[in-house]
């Protein structure tokens, strides 16, 4: 019998209408929790609520642009209005674009931190207030990226080290009220299909699929998204890369800068 580490806790996934996002719906589905869905694709939400019904998984969705204030407010009211209240949130939604900062349209950094940063303060600030009632959760789901900014993501890398001080700022304001506060720095993971990225005119691009074996499946992030909440934990940072990552740029950044350059090659091949 499947674990139920989160039975009847009502959570919010951004961003689940695919990728990420529906693996953790999913993984938090089965171990008891109710779902409330979110993102801009109406079919597609309909489709992961079918496929959590079909498990027994109670799930509503709310399609709207939560980077918008007054959208970010009616997701956690509806939340509120169809479970009585509010658990845990997941701050998956987000986007990454590609391209060296010469060559960006203003307008990427713009739509960038719109998704990445507004998407998920907003939903944030509204859900506060229950989320200390019931001395809940808030997971951010961020990037390697955001331990150092890297060739060709310097808006996706900006913006995921803008949650990363945002998550300390929240983890000391929200102690006193008991919120576990917690970010997953993501590893490179499989893409789902058609998955999109701003391209360095401001447009939008298909990612190339990335090849398997090479790449964590996003299950694997749903899982590490679980055991975060499960032992109310502050970070966790995928793969033996990232934590040298981590480890290497806090004590110098210099290093990691110097194994950037030498592997740039690496990252113009992932831009094409």
């Amino acid at each position: 019998m499947a674990k139920q580490r989160f039975l009847n806790k009502v959570a919010i996934i951004t961003g689940s209408s695919r990728g990420i996002g529906r693996a953790i719906a999913l993984a938090l589905g089965k171990e008891g929790a109710k779902i409330v869905l979110n993102g801009r694709d109406v079919q597609r939400l309909k489709s992961v609520q079918n496929e959590l019904n079909e498990l027994n998984i109670e799930a509503v969705y709310f399609e709207g642009d939560i980077s918008e204030q007054k959208n970010a407010k009616a997701l956690i009211d509806f939340a509120v209005k169809s479970f009585d209240h509010i658990d845990i949130l997941v701050n998956n939604v987000g986007i990454s674009s590609r391209g060296n900062i010469a060559d960006l349209h203003p307008s990427v950094t713009e739509q960038v931190f719109k998704s990445n940063v507004f998407g998920t303060m907003h939903p944030t600030h509204y859900a506060l207030p229950f989320l200390r009632k019931t001395k809940g959760q808030i997971i951010f789901i961020s990037s390697l990226a955001g331990i150092h900014g890297l060739p060709g993501l310097a808006p996706y890398s900006a913006s995921k080290m803008a949650l990363s001080s945002f998550v300390q700022s929240l983890r000391i304001e929200e102690n006193k009220y008991k919120i576990h506060v917690g970010i997953l720095q993501v590893a490179m993971t499989e893409i789902a299909h058609n998955k999109e990225v701003v391209a360095a005119d401001g447009s939008m691009q298909i990612l190339a699929k990335r090849q398997k074996g090479k790449v964590l499946s996003m299950e694997k992030v749903a899982q590490d998204c679980l055991k975060l909440l499960a032992k109310r934990s502050y970070r966790k940072t995928q793969t033996i890369v990232g934590k040298l990552n981590l480890v290497l740029n806090s004590l110098s950044p210099v290093i990691v800068e110097k194994i950037l350059k030498a592997n740039l090659h690496k990252f113009e091949d992932q831009s094409k």
